[in-house]
Parts: structure tokens; sequence; C-alpha cells
């Protein structure tokens, strides 16, 4: 959530997303109005329950209108998603689809320390928590042949399922009347259809209260500014460093509250993912981007970016738990307190080793440890030493985060 990173990037700036869970085989709904041909055709796949192996799951049902399109439907673990086949479950959390369009590609930007002047090429944007896929189409592709997730066994089995579907017309009134002729172009075809609709300005409203205090509508209470004071401050949350907003705009959209770029957290192991049961099962995050030393620039040393994880935008983060990229914190509280209390009072937060003392980044592999991030505020204290906020001071924190609930997602804020 909060990763430290001292970042002035240029975005290349999308228009947002959105959808619901339905069976895409009925006629035309009311919430279609506006959008074009292949927008439309967006929809009605990433709402189609018959595009999973077996059927019965859609994009949408990982994506939850209600939770800012992020979610687990029918899953038994709140930190992972149920995929097609019923006992198979995801390794990552579900991220929000809410904002993503707005990431660039994933590639290589230049970033200079304020403090030392030194400058470093650093990984920014992406798709996933690990950059694996470099846009948003590619990132629409992966999920349909996952075996964790819709389980197609290839691009023809998705393209068969959609020739049979009651929206194939739209795909040859969108793309021409040899649209589905050729499975690998039609595949595309579709996942550029899909990512259209995550561009429409549904999944990006900027309709929190905090863009209404941006457009001078509303005022935050006493608590909420109090938490955006500390959020901004660099000797408390730091938190702009990774969050990131322009402090001289009023518009929205220069708020996005993520650099797009990658933090190793240390985060907790969370050990109700089956894959965590394996004591040498590790989650690598960046480290093991595919392809990421080919295309790292010359001297980019992979090594320190190995359990790093995308920084995801806090837009609607008090509906999008649990928290982090294995979903340990159940609670956006335990989140934002893990931040300042990692490193002040680790027992709090991790198992004991054999020596009796925390096990610090338990969920790295002991030569991995050493990327966590432990310079920047609010990660530079020491065991006994004072948190960089206190009690009052986080709740303050996580009452400016809730201003940040677009207004189609409230009535889950508080559950």
């Amino acid at each position: 959530m909060f990763g430290i990173r001292a970042s002035k990037l240029a975005l290349v700036l999308f228009l947002g997303f959105g959808a619901c869970i339905s069976n895409a085989q009925t006629p035309q709904s009311s919430d279609e109005a506006g959008l074009t041909s292949v927008e439309k055709l967006g929809k009605r796949l990433f709402e189609d329950i018959n595009l999973s192996e077996p059927r019965g799951q859609s994009c949408a049902s990982c994506h939850d209108p209600a939770k800012a399109f992020q979610g687990n439907a029918g899953s038994p673990n709140p930190a992972l998603a149920r995929g097609a086949i019923a006992d198979r479950l995801g390794n990552r959390k579900v991220q929000l689809l809410t904002y993503a369009a707005f990431s660039p590609k994933f590639g290589f930007q230049p970033k200079k320390d304020e403090e030392t002047g030194k400058v470093e090429m650093v990984a920014v944007g992406g798709y996933f928590w690990d950059g694996r896929a470099d846009d948003l189409e590619a990132q629409v592709e992966g999920p349909l042949l996952n075996p964790r997730e819709m389980n197609n066994p290839s691009k023809r089995a998705v393209i068969d399922k959609v020739r049979a579907s009651a929206y194939a017309d739209l795909v040859r009134e969108a793309f021409g009347a040899d649209a589905l002729d050729d499975a690998n172009k039609a595949f595309s075809k579709i996942s550029s259809a899909i990512a259209a609709f995550e561009r429409t300005p549904r999944f990006s409203p900027f309709s929190s209260k905090f863009d209404d205090v941006l457009r001078g509508k509303a005022k935050f209470s006493k608590l909420e500014a109090k938490g955006f004071a500390l959020f901004k401050d660099r000797k408390k949350g730091n938190c702009l460093a990774c969050h990131v907003g322009d402090l001289k705009s009023r518009d929205p959209k220069d708020w996005l509250f993520s650099d797009f770029t990658y933090d190793a957290l240390g985060a907790p192991r969370n050990r109700d993912i089956p894959d965590n049961r394996d004591a040498a099962y590790f989650d690598g995050g960046l480290c093991k981007r595919p392809g990421l030393a080919a295309i790292a620039p010359s001297g980019f040393e992979i090594d320190s970016v190995c359990g790093a994880f995308k920084a995801p935008t806090l837009r609607n983060i008090a509906v999008t738990g649990p928290y982090m990229h294995n979903g340990v914190f159940k609670s956006l509280r335990d989140a934002v307190a893990f931040y300042f209390t990692r490193d002040t009072n680790p027992e709090r937060w991790y198992q004991r080793g054999a020596d009796g003392t925390p096990a610090k980044f338990d969920d790295l592999p002991d030569n991995w440890r050493g990327s966590v991030n432990v310079k920047e505020a609010p990660y530079d204290r020491k065991p006994g030493q004072k948190p960089r906020a206190s009690d009052a001071e986080i709740d303050a924190i996580v009452a400016f985060l809730h201003t940040l609930t677009d207004q189609p997602f409230q009535s889950v804020a508080g559950k």
C-alpha cells in the first residue's frame, strides 16, 4: 500500500474501467448506454460466465463492481480468487480495476534521490503485482488462459465460445465480418475490446469525497484533514513518496495515489495461502517477472527488486481489502499500522523464530531480505524506538483514506 519511493513520473493518462456479473446471453442492458460498439462488446465479454472452463466464471466474478471491480466471488479464502475449477485458488490477491488504465506500460525510468542527488533506473508500470503484463490488453489475456483462473486450454477454445455467443455479431460489427476467422487474431481483438471497456469512465469516476474537496464542493472533517496532513508529511507517513498526487493541482486526475513503481515492504507471510504451506515457497514479486533480466537497462541489479511489488492506487482502498499482495491484513487499519510499527514492534506482525525473536520479512528467503526498504520514513525505525505515528495519528490517516472511496462503492465502505 504505502510503498516509499520518491518519484516524479510523466504518466500516460487514460480513462478507467467497469462491469457487473451476469450471464452475457441476455438482451442489451440499460447500463450499456453511451458505449461504443467496441466498448459494448468488451462489456459483454467481461460479464460472460461462459468464457471459463468449465462454464461459470467471468472476468467480473473476480472484479466485483461493488468493490471497485475487485473481489473473490465464491472463494473460501478472502485473500485469493477461486478459479473456474472450484478447488483451485490464485496465489496473489486480486487487484482492483478502478483507475488501472492510468498505469503506463512496463519499463524503466530514471529516479533522482532528493537527498543524495544520485540518479538510478527504477521499474515502473505494467500490470499485475509484478508488472508481467506490459499493458492493459496483455493483462486481459492472462486470466482467460490461466489454469488457476478461467482455465481455457487455448486461445482457440476461447474464440469457439465467443463464436457460439449471442454477441458474436457484435464482434463482427466492431472488427469486421472475418473477425472470428483466425483464432489468434480474434483473441487479440476480444482482449482489446475488454481493455476498451475497462478504459471507460465508469471505471474511473473520480467521485470520492476527496475529489469533491479538490473541486471545492466539500470539506474534510477535522480528523480527515489531520490524516491528510500526516499522509503528506515526509517525517510521518511519507505516503506521497509512492502514492503520489500533485500538491499544486485541484484536478482529480492529478491525484492517482500511485507512481506505479515497485517496493519491497517485507509483508508478513500469509499462512492461509495454500502455496505458503510449503516452507520452501517464496513469492519473488518483480524478481521473478518473466524477461526482466533481458529488458533491464545495463547495470540494473535484479536482486535489488526481489520481493518488490507494484504500489497500487489508494483510491477505493477502504473497500478493497484484504491488503498487501498476499492479503495478509484483513483490516485497513492493520495495513496502515504495519508501515509504522513493522520495525519498532516486529513481534506484532511476525512469528517468532527458533531463537525466540520475531522472524522479520519471513515471506522472503534470506538472500532476498536485503532488498526490503529499511531506509526511508516510516521504515527507518529500530526495535524499541517510537513509531513515526501514534495510534491516534494512524486512526486519522485511515479516516483520510476513507475519503478516497468513490460514490458507487460507498455502500460497502464500512464492511
